[in-house]
């Protein structure tokens, strides 16, 4: 009866959720390419090339709650598969968190890193835009110091520590610069320019923060149309950008070449780190890709889990991922010999 007992509930164990995410390589799209006929990214307002190649994004699949269920066999297969991550829930998604919430938080993250890939673009290629950057919220650290009795949702930053600033990366200097010390903060408010000292605090990451929730409203000359429906998150940023400075710019940037990577892009072109990369690059190799673009600060996790075959870049922004590219285009051993090893 004993063995029966345990042979059913070891049975049983098998149809149970998994309190695990199981992260696998997704499907790659080509920014300058067509999905069914349909553009990728559509220009107007400014002259478009024809392009050559490929500069995929790179996606994951991420499988568990609360979007889906993930049953014990599963997450135990994972664990043996080079390709495939499996992370706790609770380190991804806070208890409670509903799958249209993480919905609603991919699809923002993709608006906004459209239109960051857009000022990254533009900025590259050296075309004026306006930015406004916008208090929308507070932290708990923020409220915790009375920075929300100084400013206000709705107060437009315009200077940090005297400087004018227009984006995120401005005010992320001078708040690290101010190094725990209060930084001045110079706010515009029903036409009224303000100046406020505001405190600044350390996080486990090292860096400084003001805890000002923000949002970046742009006035571009040029409208920009990207159609990719069902992929959701920011780190689409510098294949976006790299589509459309090279749809935008006359010479191939691919020389016809097939190119993937991913990476989060502020509007001056910095590269941001993303999740999953493991998975990317196997999922892109598996599809024929031979070279890829790594945000520099996720090259410690490519290590020992690059796949044969896959040269692997690393970039700390737009200029230098568009350089890599030229230059593999180009054969320029020279300077590719000079770049930083990225994972092996």
């Amino acid at each position: 009866m004993a063995g029966t007992s345990a042979l059913i509930i070891g049975l049983l164990s098998l149809t149970l959720p998994s309190p695990y995410l199981v992260e696998s390589p997704g499907p790659m799209f080509n920014t300058i390419g067509e999905i069914e006929d349909q553009a990728v990214i559509s220009v107007s307002g400014e002259q478009t090339y024809p392009t050559e190649g490929s500069l995929n994004l790179t996606t994951v699949f991420v499988a568990g709650a609360p979007t889906s269920t993930v049953r014990v066999p599963e997450a135990v297969t994972g664990w043996f598969n080079s390709g495939t991550d499996i992370q706790p829930h609770e380190l991804i998604y806070p208890s409670g968190t509903t799958a249209e919430q993480v919905q609603q938080q991919n699809t923002a993250a993709m608006t906004s890193s459209q239109d960051l890939a857009v000022a990254a673009a533009l900025n590259e290629l050296g075309i004026d835009y306006n930015q406004e950057l916008s208090v929308v919220d507070f932290t708990a650290e923020a409220v915790q110091v009375g920075t929300d009795e100084q400013l206000q949702p709705g107060d437009q930053v315009t200077a940090a520590a005297g400087s004018s600033i227009t984006g995120l990366e401005g005010l992320r200097d001078a708040v690290n610069t101010a190094a725990g010390q209060p930084v001045a903060l110079t706010v515009l408010r029903d036409g009224e320019e303000l100046d406020y000292e505001v405190p600044t605090y350390q996080e486990a990451d090292g860096d400084y923060y003001v805890g000002i929730m923000l949002e970046n409203e742009f006035d571009f000359p040029v409208d920009v149309d990207i159609e990719l429906d069902g992929v959701g998150g920011p780190s689409a940023g510098l294949m976006f950008t790299l589509g459309l400075v090279d749809s935008m710019t006359e010479e191939s940037m691919t020389g016809g070449e097939n190119w993937a990577g991913t990476g989060t892009v502020d509007p001056d072109g910095t590269v941001g780190p993303i999740g999953g990369i493991a998975q990317k690059v196997v999922g892109a190799r598996s599809q024929g890709i031979e070279n890829f673009l790594v945000p520099t600060a996720n090259c410690t996790e490519l290590d020992g889990r690059v796949p044969d075959g896959l040269a692997t870049y690393a970039v700390d922004d737009v200029s230098e991922g568009r350089a890599i590219v030229e230059a593999v285009r180009d054969s320029d051993q020279d300077f590719l010999a000079g770049l930083e090893p990225c994972g092996s």
